[in-house]
């Protein structure tokens, strides 16, 4: 993929490694703006469609700060009961509809294919929020941009590097698509840690495997966290037919801080695409972990916002327009 402008990103498979370089490149452009040390207005009268028929927070809001931040204008549906869709209309009448009143659209719906096929009515790029189990293709970004940053810290790089994916594999297409675009690099190993009855995907596997790393699959956490990148998800109750068979996996895979010592390296970096459960049956990441300077939770979400940013920045063109519409900000701002 080498020409954005105009395009849908609805997979990680549209993205090569100059893609990635690309984008990754576009976000660190976004820092100043992102940390409130400049402003910029250059999509000053555009409009995101903001359609989350799925429940979420931080990605919701993330794409819509990030276009904000650009200073474009957000308008948004949450929910299916408070849609058309309820009343029986298609997709893709949806989107002929939504993409008339707006410049862009990020789309978040529960069935797996959905924004695909959204897209193909829209008159506007249409960026995947995530469709059911299929794929997160801006939280894989976030994520690799994040393991990229964090490893450079360490003097590492992707190549070469060890990450161990912990918990709901099977559902959680937050690690679907991370592997997709990680199979993209040289020499990595992969730990896939989960019950058995959520392991990753074979599709996935095979995507790895036939790109030339190594895979080891276990289903206990002792021994295999000597890893580069700790990468841990949630159990996806919502992907469950029921909470019950939810909760017979809740709470078989948690790290706390002495956990960490015990078995991870000393800069073994810890990530999580969010929410974390800490209710108490649960408890994948234990609040201990929150001095621990390797929990790298809280700059994922800040990269988010950076990917983001860049995203509609490349698919409407303006990248190379930013500084141009720059200003000083005049408000308080965090330091």
């Amino acid at each position: 993929m080498n020409d954005f402008a105009g395009s849908h990103i609805l997979s990680v498979n549209q993205l090569d490694r100059e893609a990635i370089s690309t984008i990754f490149a576009t976000a660190n452009t976004m820092i100043p703006y992102a940390q409130r040390k400049k402003r910029t207005q250059v999509l000053d009268g555009a409009i995101l469609g903001n359609m989350f028929f799925e429940a979420s927070t931080r990605t919701r809001v993330s794409f819509g700060s990030a276009f904000n931040l650009l200073g474009g204008f957000v308008r948004e549906t949450t929910g299916i009961s408070s849609s058309a869709l309820s009343k029986g209309e298609s997709l893709y009448d949806t989107a002929r509809v939504l993409s008339s009143y707006a410049d862009v659209i990020a789309m978040r719906h529960p069935e797996s294919g959905s924004v695909a096929e959204f897209a193909t009515g829209s008159l506007v790029p249409v960026i995947n929020g995530g469709d059911g189990t299929n794929e997160h293709p801006t939280q894989a970004l976030l994520d690799l941009y994040t393991i990229e940053k964090e490893l450079a810290g360490n003097v590492q790089s992707i190549d070469n590097m060890h990450i161990a994916m912990v918990g709901d594999l099977k559902f959680g297409r937050t690690v679907h698509s991370l592997s997709k675009l990680l199979a993209q690099y040289k020499n990595i190993t992969f730990s896939l840690i989960s019950p058995k009855e959520l392991a990753m995907p074979d599709e996935v596997i095979s995507i790895i495997e036939n790109a030339g790393h190594r895979v080891i699959i276990s289903d206990v956490l002792e021994g295999n966290l000597n890893a580069d990148i700790l990468y841990l998800t949630r159990i996806q109750e919502e992907r469950f037919p029921n909470p019950e068979e939810a909760n017979k996996y809740r709470g078989q895979f948690r790290l706390n801080q002495h956990i960490y010592t015990q078995y991870c390296k000393s800069n073994t970096v810890i990530m999580h695409p969010l929410p974390r459960d800490s209710r108490k049956e649960a408890n994948e990441l234990d609040v201990d972990l929150n001095v621990n300077p390797n929990l790298a939770i809280f700059r994922q979400v800040e990269n988010g916002v950076l990917i983001r940013m860049a995203l509609f920045a490349l698919t409407l063109g303006v990248a190379d327009q930013v500084t141009q519409h720059e200003s000083e900000v005049n408000w308080f701002s965090r330091k």
